[in-house]
């Protein structure tokens, strides 16, 4: 299989389809779910989707081990070609690590200000002009406890306008407790819920017997909440048709 054919199979087009294209630039969109359901490997699909296609892509990581986070591509991507037989698998595993740049930060460490400024001096200064952003770690729940989510909601809003300054879209993941109702009746996590009409695609996924299933709870200007036509797989965490 060429890698154009692998691109155009791919079912982040299903999943791109069913959100009106994908995230454009100067969207923010977020992926949200309990702790180990698939947040992480979902951004990561998103990600090399954009890198398969000789785009780059910036990960944001607000965790402790970003030494783990170069292994999710490595083995994300040898299990989403294991059974393609793709054409020069080496020399394209190559150049996704060339178009991707990983950045750590702490979340307590830095303010929202330093944060946009290092990104902004990757992409102007550094000549790295990336066309997405994935932010995986960020705790919004610690961040609402913390009493500011004025702050919370100016912080999204600032990352909008950097994203739209760069034309860049950004997706985040979004932990969900996993105990009592965290989710409001739209299907939208109570921890974003005070600013998610600056959110412009929210999505849930939601552990099944023998499946995760991917819904949508916003999509631009409708709050909805209905399943997407893929699931992940339990046991590779890999996006699926349905």
């Amino acid at each position: 299989m060429v890698l154009n054919e692998l691109i155009q199979r791919s079912p982040i087009r299903i999943f791109e389809q069913s959100i009106h294209g994908g995230l454009k630039p100067g969207e923010v969109g977020i992926i949200a779910s309990p702790n180990g359901v698939g947040k992480t490997s979902v951004l990561v699909q998103l990600a090399l989707d954009k890198l398969l296609q000789g785009k780059k892509v910036i990960h944001v990581s607000f965790t402790q081990h970003i030494q783990y986070v170069p292994v999710w591509y490595t083995d994300i991507f040898d299990e989403f070609i294991s059974k393609k037989n793709l054409e020069n698998a080496a020399d394209i595993k190559d150049d996704l690590v060339k178009n991707r740049v990983l950045m750590n930060f702490n979340q307590d460490g830095m303010t929202k200000d330093q944060i946009i400024k290092s990104l902004r001096a990757m992409i102007i200064e550094g000549g790295f002009k990336a066309e997405a952003i994935i932010v995986d770690g960020f705790d919004f729940s610690r961040a609402a406890a913390s009493g500011k989510e004025s702050d919370l909601r100016e912080r999204i809003a600032n990352v909008k306008t950097f994203a739209t300054e760069m034309g860049v879209s950004v997706w985040y993941s979004c932990s969900v407790k996993d105990e009592g109702q965290q989710y409001d009746k739209e299907n939208i996590p109570l921890v974003i819920s005070p600013f998610a009409d600056i959110i412009d695609v929210v999505i849930v996924l939601q552990p099944k017997p023998d499946h995760i299933e991917l819904s949508i709870s916003k999509d631009r200007g409708s709050i909805i909440s209905k399943s997407m036509a893929m699931r992940l797989d339990p046991k590779t965490l890999l996006i699926l048709e349905a």
